[in-house]
């Protein structure tokens, strides 16, 4: 018994320095939460600081990190563990001993989906030298795309960060990626969610063929929304808003391109102007018509809003002609 506890000693230690959980090897206390430890098969009754929710299932992870102590070294390899946690394999156990074994410290995060163009194993080197090591995880998810789990820095948003990988990627190799931006999640536990969303906006990014090469997933909540939605009920609602001329609109590249140009900056007319070197003059000609042809003056925000919506709609419709 005295050698089991001197080794349950050292993973508890190990836990400590690695997570921050200090698990104290006594019955729980007031304020405290019990931890049934189980190794080698001793049992013990330890105690971490804390009551509630978040307290009980901190126990419960260290009790199964503590049982599993002695299959940690069947782990995959670092790249594929990481791998297969962004894809949601394992669960939050399997995500716990993935920072224990690295020594990873855990809290706010997101991931992105990287498609570059070319030169995969490339840019893969290059994205591992962009991340801080000692925090930020690079992973091939397949022979198309990569992935980055990047912790939360209070200097520099995630758009920021998306926006540093793909200039990198384009100067340094003259790649051209698409990148995906998850949604922050609170511990890394949950990163898989983030990494799917991330998955998403590549995708639908691509099926709108939006302008930019860093998207959020955040952009196309409407498009999840609507998209499990039946072929039939999005027709409905289309028939609902009730406007002639959309077909034209959509049918005409260069008014859709400079509808959907003017709604990504934020209706900005400058700006427009700028991002599809238009002169002015020519954007507001083209304004014009769609406001003559729809009734839709896309200048004012509630008819962006419906030319937004519409524009969803046609696209999720058109999808599902080319499926059938």
């Amino acid at each position: 018994m005295g050698n089991t506890l001197a080794q349950l000693g050292k993973i508890l230690k190990d836990i400590r320095e690695k997570t921050g959980v200090h698990v104290r090897i006594a019955p729980a206390g007031a304020d405290e939460t019990r931890v049934a430890l189980e190794y080698c098969g001793e049992r013990c009754e330890g105690s971490i600081a804390g009551t509630g929710e978040e307290a009980q299932r901190t126990a419960k992870l260290v009790e199964y990190l503590v049982a599993n102590a002695d299959t940690r070294t069947l782990l995959p390899d670092k790249e594929e563990h990481l791998k297969e946690i962004l894809l949601g394999e394992g669960g939050e156990w399997y995500a716990f001993r993935f920072v224990t074994k690295y020594g990873l410290r855990d809290g706010g995060c997101f991931a992105l989906d990287i498609m570059p163009d070319k030169l995969l194993t490339e840019c893969f080197e290059l994205l591992k030298g962009c991340v801080d090591p000692a925090r930020d995880l690079v992973a091939v998810m397949d022979a198309n795309r990569l992935a980055v789990v990047r912790f939360s820095d209070e200097g520099q948003s995630s758009y920021e960060f998306g926006q540093f990988v793909w200039q990198s990627l384009y100067e340094e190799l003259g790649v051209r990626a698409s990148v995906g931006l998850g949604c922050d999640v609170p511990s890394f536990a949950e990163i898989a969610r983030s990494y799917a969303q991330a998955v998403t906006a590549v995708r639908v990014s691509g099926m709108f063929r939006d302008a930019g090469e860093v998207h959020s997933y955040r952009e196309y909540l409407l498009v999840r929304m609507l998209e499990d939605v039946p072929k039939n009920r999005l027709e409905e609602y289309v028939a609902q808003f009730n406007i002639g001329g959309m077909d034209e609109v959509f049918g005409d590249d260069e008014m859709y391109e400079t509808a959907e140009a003017f709604l990504e900056s934020s209706l900005n007319v400058s700006e427009t102007s700028r991002n599809l070197f238009m002169h002015r003059n020519t954007l507001m000609y083209r304004l014009d018509k769609i406001e003559r042809v729809t009734g839709l003056n896309i200048r004012k925000f509630s008819d962006a809003v419906t030319f937004r919506i519409l524009s969803v709609l046609h696209r999720l419709i058109g999808q599902r002609r080319e499926d059938v």
